[in-house]
């Protein structure tokens, strides 16, 4: 069976799909499985995708490599700050970031004061993009610089966590062609539709932490949440949970619904860009991370991590309604966008929460 269900609650119902299906089965399998993604993602706008191609072993990996650079000084993230939109790369300190719906700057940073946001990033872009380099690590982040021994051990580290993060990279811009084919397929168009959109790989991981924290900070703030609502800016996001929770869909009744981790899974949601281009076939739906749903002991919250896989078109692309998604001059069918180019919609997105 290609489908079974991940979340349903206030007429949400996210599926969860066999992925394998789609990339090694039958022809008739395939179908199966590429009509299901779209369903969700024109219901719910959210999907889970279990028998993905990316391992455990290497999820894992990546997951305790975050947590190393998060757990390093103040001082030394800070030396990977964070600079431009138009880079959108390096580190960004607690509240630095407000994600919301809001496009207004002064409307954001009145938010920013009222309910910041609980936690910190890391992104990581394409290598080689001209005038945006990624802020990696080096050896001066872990090390000690009296002592050879640490140093050695700092330029491993450094070296290591680059190589993790590139091969993840990677494997990530191979899913996100591989969801776009499956997409393209369920709308009767040529299989390869996408891969000239997703080819350059102008994706950007994030990796998450949203530090122990109070229980208090909530109670005493009933809007306090570790990050606000919010939908996201481009194609897809592949977002690979720890097992915390906290993440929350909204309903069609517009509730916010639980969407708790399930092992070996990864969630996959729709995002604005791809809304768009669909001409709103497909839904890009709010979400954001709360305090985690269970009762827990004690009186702080333990620290969540998560990592997400931001997916673009390529930047210099323009973005147009799909074939299939439009009838001019007919009722309701008409075209509701103008097109864009991929790169400048991120960037005014962007612009807006920092």
């Amino acid at each position: 069976m290609a489908t079974e269900t991940a979340v349903s609650k206030d007429n949400l119902r996210i599926p969860l799909i066999d992925f394998s299906l789609f990339t090694t089965s039958s022809s008739t399998s395939r179908q199966a499985a590429a009509r299901a993604i779209l369903h969700g993602f024109t219901t719910s706008g959210f999907i889970y995708l279990k028998n993905h191609p990316i391992p455990s072993s290497v999820i894992d990996h990546v997951f305790a490599q975050s947590a190393k650079l998060f757990a390093r000084p103040k001082e030394q993230k800070e030396a990977l700050a964070w600079t431009t939109p138009r880079a959108n790369r390096g580190y960004s300190a607690p509240g630095q970031e407000k994600v919301t719906q809001i496009t207004d700057r002064d409307q954001v940073e009145k938010l920013r004061d009222q309910v910041p946001d609980l936690k910190e990033s890391f992104e990581i872009g394409r290598d080689g993009e001209e005038g945006c380099p990624n802020e990696w690590p080096d050896e001066k982040l872990y090390s000690h610089p009296d002592r050879s021994e640490e140093t050695k051990e700092g330029e491993s580290d450094a070296k290591e966590f680059k190589s993790v993060m590139q091969d993840f990279f990677r494997r990530c811009q191979n899913l996100h062609t591989l969801v776009m084919r499956a997409i393209a397929v369920a709308l009767s168009l040529p299989e390869q539709f996408f891969d000239g959109y997703t080819d350059v790989g102008d994706n950007t991981l994030r990796l998450l932490h949203y530090p122990q924290v109070s229980k208090n900070v909530f109670a005493q703030n009933k809007a306090q949440v570790r990050a606000g609502e919010h939908t996201d800016y481009g194609s897809i996001t592949l977002l690979f949970q720890d097992d915390r929770g906290g993440l929350q869909v909204q309903s069609p009744e517009g509730t916010f619904v639980d969407a708790a981790p399930i092992p070996n899974t990864i969630v996959v949601n729709a995002a604005d860009l791809l809304a768009r281009w669909s001409n709103d076939v497909i839904k890009s739906t709010k979400h954001r991370v709360v305090e985690p749903p269970a009762p827990l002991e004690g009186a702080n919250h333990p620290a969540r991590y998560s990592i997400a896989y931001f997916c673009n078109p390529n930047f210099e692309r323009i973005i147009d309604a799909i074939p299939g998604t439009f009838q001019e001059g007919v009722p309701g069918k008409d075209k509701k966008y103008e097109s864009v180019k991929s790169g400048d919609y991120l960037v005014r997105r962007l612009e807006a929460t920092y």
